[in-house]
């Protein structure tokens, strides 16, 4: 057990309330009156969350270098890898030409809602992360080819992604609240695709037209990917240069596939299951990358070494607020504010499906974490599902999904990761990614109770 975590045992529930409300209040005075870097601002509101929470001074900085460091390990090394696969398709020209071929297909004022459509293709079995990282790249350098807003077309790619990681298996998150709520997989499946459809469309290039009007930004390039269209002949084809993005959608949909209908082939099922992990499955589109794409145009294997190391310099400064958007987290988690308001929901006499989403919507707010909400609100919310048929069952997981999405804001390493990539100010993104994911959760609600009318 972490120091913090076991210190906080014996902190008053008050006492740790006023910790994460005045941690909060650091990093965003911080940021927006001194100027602070994210990183340093991120650092200090942890450590005075720390210190009110009654964290002894010589462990305040445990559970954040904790976190940091699972951070970078985790969602750090798939943004590496996510940049490397970015940098092959724009200095090939490939992506160029998926640009191209969808603008070509596609009529201007539906590209927002070719957007959408295409996130939540790719994103069926992605880790949020994941999606971003192979996502907004194309985002922005659709913007610029078009002259579109990236907020315009970011909304519905953001909205797709976060929609299918609260409602659809086999995201984790709805996958974990099935087991323990013994919800049925066939019907929450299908429910989360029924719900998920109008939130996405509310969510996304709805929302995306009056967003793209709040926060009129330009678009972000990263420095290898701030260049001139590759000349058309020089150009890989199209199905070379989307099979890069469609390689980790592949593997991880088909390991997904094996892990849910159990299917054991010797041999067969372990391959499925290691390429088929986040790492390994980007990974493979690297190498792929560097092959197909990095080294054409004569640059051969050397060449495409030259690309990837162009593409670690732009997300250094990203890496770092992620990571310490993970510490911050973390240090929340080890304070107990989150079991401390889950608990006390719980026992409210109020609808099981409206409690399931406070539950949810609390932790989430605690912790920035929609898996530790998703997990955390399962597991106390399970006493409320007793007695209740499979339908319900699977609307309780969907309204749980619902609340752990409930507005992401500074101890999310996910709000960081939207600032960065889209350039914007921390008043910017809470005018985009925290209302997407604000309306995601609410109206998610709202379609759940809508549901449980008619089952």
């Amino acid at each position: 057990m972490p120091l913090a975590l076991a210190d906080a045992a014996t902190t008053s529930p008050t006492q740790l309330v006023v910790a994460a409300l005045v941690g909060i209040a650091t990093i965003v005075i911080l940021i927006t009156a001194a100027k602070t870097h994210g990183f340093l601002a991120l650092l200090a509101g942890s450590f005075v969350m720390a210190l009110i929470a009654g964290t002894p001074l010589l462990d305040a900085f445990d559970s954040f270098t904790d976190g940091l460091g699972s951070t970078v390990g985790g969602v750090g090394v798939l943004i590496v890898f996510g940049s490397m696969i970015g940098t092959l398709l724009v200095r090939s020209g490939g992506a160029d030409q998926i640009v191209d071929s969808i603008i070509s297909r596609t009529p201007k004022a539906k590209l927002a809602w070719a957007m959408a459509l295409i996130a939540m293709i790719i994103g069926l079995p992605l880790f949020f992360e994941v999606g971003v990282v192979l996502l907004i790249p194309v985002v922005m350098l659709m913007a610029k080819r078009t002259g579109l807003s990236p907020i315009l077309l970011g909304v519905p790619a953001l909205a797709g992604l976060s929609t299918l990681h609260c409602f659809v298996p086999p995201h984790p998150g709805p996958l974990i609240a099935i087991g323990t709520l013994g919800a049925n997989l066939g019907i929450t499946l299908a429910f989360g695709i029924l719900i998920g459809i109008p939130v996405l469309i509310i969510s996304g290039p709805v929302l995306g037209i009056f967003a793209s009007r709040w926060v009129p930004i330009p678009p972000k390039l990263n420095v290898a990917a701030d260049q001139e269209p590759v000349p058309e002949e020089e150009r890989p084809s199209f199905a070379t240069s989307i099979a890069i993005v469609a390689i980790p959608v592949v593997l991880m949909l088909l390991q997904a596939i094996f892990e849910i209908f159990a299917i054991e082939i010797p041999v067969v099922t372990t391959l499925v299951h290691f390429f088929g992990k986040p790492l390994m499955a980007l990974l493979t589109a690297v190498v792929y990358g560097m092959l197909a794409l990095g080294a054409r145009g004569g640059r051969g294997f050397r060449g495409a070494n030259a690309l990837i190391g162009d593409s670690f310099a732009p997300i250094a400064g990203i890496l770092l607020i992620v990571g310490a958007g993970g510490g911050f987290k973390q240090t929340l988690v080890d304070s107990g504010i989150a079991t401390v308001l889950g608990e006390w929901l719980a026992a409210q006499p109020i609808s099981p499906l409206i409690a399931a989403w406070l539950i949810a919507v609390f932790i989430r707010l605690a912790t920035g974490s929609a898996t530790v909400a998703t997990i955390t609100a399962a597991g106390l919310a399970a006493p409320l599902a007793e007695g209740l048929s499979s339908p319900e069952l699977a609307l309780m997981v969907l309204a749980v999904g619902a609340g752990s999405n409930f507005l992401s804001h500074v101890n999310d390493a996910g709000f960081w990761l939207i600032k960065e990539y889209f350039g914007m100010t921390i008043g910017q993104t809470f005018k985009t990614w925290s209302l997407i994911t604000t309306l995601i959760s609410v109206f998610g609600l709202v379609f759940v109770l809508l549901l449980s009318l008619v089952v």
